[in-house]
């Protein structure tokens, strides 16, 4: 059986950047990357809609140690699919990835101080097993197998076509066409603009507003900046301006969520117009960031809607019909193609089975430890970016903790860390692992993701506060415990050293 000091579950933004920072901070480890799909890239790849972008610039949303060169902040997929493949090319990490190979299971054995991985190969269905000391997950937050659609009456009556923005078909054809988005996300505010540029019409049917937020897709100041600065100087101060303004005016929305309704509302107008119905269509029952905001650049969602080329509905759909949609009130909308844009389907640690020492692990019942790991399961981390902020600068510090861990390891010569409850934590109060978010793609599914507490065991969603938790604070706190020493199983360790080698000399 193949063993690697390291196995990265997925080849994507976050895979992709463990990879990098393993590289550099413990360059005698081997490792292997596990990516289901058959490219890098992670969303990136995946995701083929019109018009797909960025929802937050990337100048934040880029790696802290690779600078965003291109003009457009807010970028088009495929100039990130670019990037995260630089990277790996850059870096020589591709020749570590196992394509089309889906983890399913890890078993844990302390005796062995090891994750014993199951891996199906997709090409050819067989599984395959390999082991490692360190399981790092970093295969998103949804399933990449199906998206969130609701359940519509009278779906199968429909005569034209219906599309999951997941899924998009390559050869679909849209020119002309009358388009309905379902939607008021992320997803629905990119599409519906790109569509536009060549549908007969679109409209976005959304059973409640959204926040929208205007930005210019590119940033002058950035832009600025790299003319007269190195590039790297140049990035790091960019990256500081953007998280230091966008945690102000997240903390704004928390301290004084009536203004900032106010003024988006205000930029809202503004930009629509005095005869929109903008309480109606742009006005959100919620504080903002109660959900995540949508970014749109430089306004052209509300172009699209002044060029007429973009109706917006609020309201509740009743079903299909033959020829498109009927609303609660009786409106028929008719479409030749329905866009279902109604979310992702949000799924733990890429769908895996996990167990340690033969016990089943339950996640739900688990507290997460500064967000990474969970407690009582050993040598485990997850990637899990922020809500409220680009999910690369949580990535890049949960990669960077990584690999301190494993170097102190080393050091003290201990093969196992686990987050443990101490006995004055036991009766701290539990608390979902994301709060203060509304969103219906979270609230789904918080149940099946393990809790948070006080202390080390709060996911903060603060990446100031997770700077001092994660990068500076010390490993040795009390609740993460180094043990499992080198010489307790001196034999086993020095039987497994030549196949250790060998795997290092094939890397």
């Amino acid at each position: 059986m193949q063993y690697f000091d390291v196995v990265i579950v997925g080849a994507g933004l976050s895979g992709i950047g463990s990879a990098f920072h393993l590289r550099n901070k413990c360059p005698g480890k081997t490792y292997a990357i596990f990516e289901s799909r058959d490219a890098i890239g992670g969303t990136w790849d995946l995701f083929r809609y019109p018009g797909i972008r960025s929802d937050s610039d990337m100048h934040t949303l880029g790696y802290n140690f690779k600078p965003w060169k291109e003009a457009k902040a807010i970028a088009d997929g495929p100039a990130i699919w670019n990037y995260v493949n630089e990277t790996a090319d850059e870096n020589h990490i591709r020749e570590h990835i196992r394509f089309k190979h889906k983890v399913t299971d890890a078993a844990w054995s302390t005796d062995d101080a090891r994750w014993t991985v199951t891996a199906k190969n997709l090409a050819n269905g067989e599984d395959t097993q390999y082991q490692c000391n360190m399981l790092l997950m970093c295969s998103g937050y949804y399933n990449y197998q199906q998206g969130y659609t609701p359940e519509f009456a009278g779906r199968e009556d429909f005569k034209g076509t219906i599309v999951h923005p997941q899924f998009w078909p390559e050869d679909l054809d849209y020119t002309g066409k009358r388009v309905v988005v379902i939607g008021s996300g992320a997803t629905a505010m990119t599409l519906v603009p790109s569509m536009a540029q060549r549908a007969q019409q679109v409209t976005m049917v959304q059973r409640s507003p959204t926040y929208v937020v205007s930005r210019p897709e590119k940033d002058a100041i950035a832009n600025a900046l790299r003319r007269f600065l190195p590039e790297r100087w140049a990035y790091a101060l960019t990256r500081f301006k953007n998280v230091t303004m966008g945690r102000y005016i997240y903390n704004q929305t928390r301290t004084n969520p009536g203004k900032i309704k106010k003024r988006l509302i205000s930029m809202v107008r503004d930009a629509l117009g005095e005869d929109f119905d903008v309480d109606t269509h742009f006005t959100p029952n919620y504080n903002p960031w109660d959900q995540r905001l949508c970014l749109i650049p430089d306004a052209d969602l509300f172009k699209a809607i002044r060029k007429q080329k973009v109706t917006v509905v609020t309201s509740q759909i009743d079903g299909f019909t033959q020829i498109g949609l009927r609303l609660s009130d009786g409106t028929q909308i008719e479409a030749d193609i329905i866009v279902t844009a109604t979310g992702l389907e949000l799924q733990l640690l890429g769908g895996a089975e996990f167990s340690v020492d033969g016990v089943d692990v339950e996640f739900p019942s688990t507290f997460s430890y500064k967000g990474m790991l969970y407690s009582d399961v050993p040598n485990l981390v997850q990637t899990f970016g922020y809500i409220n902020a680009s999910w690369t600068l949580r990535a890049d510090l949960t990669a960077e903790y990584v690999t301190r861990l494993i170097n102190h390891m080393d050091q003290c010569g201990m093969r196992q860390v686990t987050p443990r409850i101490l006995d004055k934590d036991r009766n701290m109060q539990a608390r979902p692992w994301i709060e203060d978010f509304s969103a219906g793609y979270m609230q789904r599914v918080m149940h099946l993701f393990p809790k948070q507490g006080d202390g080390p065991w709060s996911n903060t969603q603060d990446y100031a506060l997770d700077k001092k938790m994660i990068r500076n604070a010390p490993l040795e706190d009390g609740s993460l415990i180094f043990d499992n020493p080198v010489g307790d199983i001196a034999s086993k360790v020095s039987q497994s050293e030549p196949a250790k080698e060998a795997t290092r000399s094939a890397a």
